[in-house]
């Protein structure tokens, strides 16, 4: 059991806006899901995305802003992201088959980046954060995101190269993250 010092840490403290903050985002996954294909109502869809991406940059600013980082926060926030990523990726497969593409390559980096991660805590107790080209390629992924669920029928071509830039994007962050946890376990 932590003693009341421990508890009352920052880093220690679970409710916090920014975790409400992460916490929503992941309640607003089903609502985007059920908009998109249930319903099948992109606008508002989109209007969810849109909002749920909103709270993602919310809660970071708050969270760095006020010192309200936690390290529940510190889970919460990224599995909060690759929820949403995953399911907008999948519903967005459907109309798009293509986007099948980036989201394995999300998958494959990020089951990567989570196994090299834990192995460089292990062994040399440092947390690997994201960088500006991981912070560049979500920005570009949720643009296309965005724009296919507000822009249904966008013309084949301008969906095919907003997903090759994903997938592009996808795939060099994915070599880089390579290259540096590499270098880090060595």
């Amino acid at each position: 059991m932590q003693n009341s010092n421990e508890a009352n840490k920052p880093e220690n403290k679970i409710f916090t806006i920014p975790n409400v903050l992460s916490f929503l985002r992941i309640l607003l996954i089903p609502v985007i899901i059920w908009l998109y294909l249930v319903k099948d109502n992109s606008v508002w869809a989109g209007y969810m995305l849109i909002l749920s991406g909103l709270t993602d940059v919310l809660d970071g600013f708050i969270a760095r802003r006020f010192n309200m980082g936690s390290n529940i926060g510190k889970v919460l926030d990224p599995v909060a992201d690759k929820l949403t990523q995953a399911a907008m990726l999948i519903c967005l497969s459907i109309r798009y088959p293509l986007m099948i593409i980036p989201f394995v390559l999300l998958v494959a980096r990020d089951i990567y980046m989570g196994i090299s991660g834990l192995l460089v805590i292990q062994r040399k107790g440092v947390v690997m954060g994201a960088e500006w080209h991981g912070k560049a390629a979500t920005f570009l992924l949720y643009t296309t995101m965005i724009v296919l669920v507000f822009f249904p029928g966008i013309s084949s071509t301008v969906s095919m190269i907003l997903i090759a830039a994903c997938t592009v994007m996808i795939t060099i962050t994915f070599i880089l993250y390579i290259v540096r946890n590499t270098r880090a376990l060595k």
